[in-house]
């Protein structure tokens, strides 16, 4: 992997919901959000889970109807990606852009977050694990856990309910990643705090960053999205020297912006070897633990 260039400002999203009849619309809106967090230094910038929804239809309707507006947020994302490929150039970012729908080619959809490089490389990663509402919807897991190599680091992203199974994380970790991004969508507190402590966690296990971004407020056009609950967060190890509670940053539930905070993924690696505790070195020590890291695919981005 690439050595960090020292520290790291990130930008996490706390997004509200709009519906948009107009992709241009809902582009303008992601250069506006860019474009904010892009000004205040961040390099890193994370939305949320099923944030794409906000174009789901051309009409009230259309968007009203589940299936209906999983296949137009699909059949846009073309657009929006050029879009968000452009925006990171411009801006130099890396860009986790709103999870969506997106055609499987076999007649069904997955769950998909795209990572935008400045480089202009694209990587993707599809939810591995379903929840019980996605089953209903139609949604169809993901087959490959990857890692990419950035100019910041390596970056995973685990997608909302996909950051509760330790041993997803881990064998990214174990591949590479010094930063894991977890978008997600969650309707009651409940949720929302069910994926932040499974952020927290993973971030002591394995010695990286973990970084939240939900979708916030109520959608009621979207059978999808309809109530969103949540606070975006950046977490580290709690560790003598970089964070005594292992919260970088922390925001305030459901209030729509930017959550900012900075990583210092030197200091992150080293205390996976010299810290107070060292999690990731005796992970190892675990009844029935095995190394996971060939089970990852690695996928260059700089």
């Amino acid at each position: 992997m690439t050595p960090p260039a020292g520290t790291i400002r990130i930008a996490a999203a706390q997004y509200p919901l709009d519906r948009f009849a107009r992709l241009a619309d809902y582009v303008d809106k992601q250069a506006r959000w860019i474009g904010e967090a892009a000004a205040n230094g961040a390099r890193l910038l994370v939305f949320p889970e099923y944030g794409a929804m906000e174009y789901a239809a051309p009409d009230a309707a259309a968007a009203a109807d589940l299936q209906t507006s999983l296949r137009a947020v699909s059949d846009a994302f073309p657009a929006i990606d050029a879009a968000h490929a452009d925006l990171a150039r411009k801006h130099d970012v890396h860009i986790l852009s709103a999870s969506g729908p997106t055609d499987d080619g076999d007649g069904g959809f997955v769950n998909r977050a795209r990572l935008f490089a400045p480089s202009g490389r694209v990587g993707h990663q599809d939810k591995m694990i379903m929840t019980p509402f996605e089953v209903t919807w139609g949604i169809r897991p993901g087959r490959t856990n990857r890692v990419f190599e950035t100019s910041l680091g390596g970056l995973s992203i685990a997608i909302c309910y996909d950051s509760e199974f330790p041993l997803l994380v881990r064998a990214q970790a174990e591949a590479g990643a010094d930063i894991v991004l977890i978008p997600s969508c969650t309707e009651f507190p409940s949720g929302f705090q069910r994926v932040r402590t499974a952020a927290m966690a993973r971030a002591l296990e394995n010695g990286c960053a973990t970084v939240q971004s939900p979708t916030v407020g109520d959608a009621p056009w979207s059978p999808a999205v309809d109530r969103n609950s949540g606070a975006a967060g950046i977490f580290v190890p709690s560790e003598h020297g970089l964070s005594d509670t292992g919260i970088v940053a922390d925001g305030h539930r459901d209030h729509p912006g930017w959550v900012y905070g900075t990583v210092d993924l030197a200091h992150l690696r080293r205390i996976r070897s010299t810290g107070e505790m060292r999690n990731t070195l005796d992970w190892e020590r675990q009844v029935g633990a095995t190394p996971l890291a060939a089970h990852v695919e690695i996928v260059d981005l700089r």
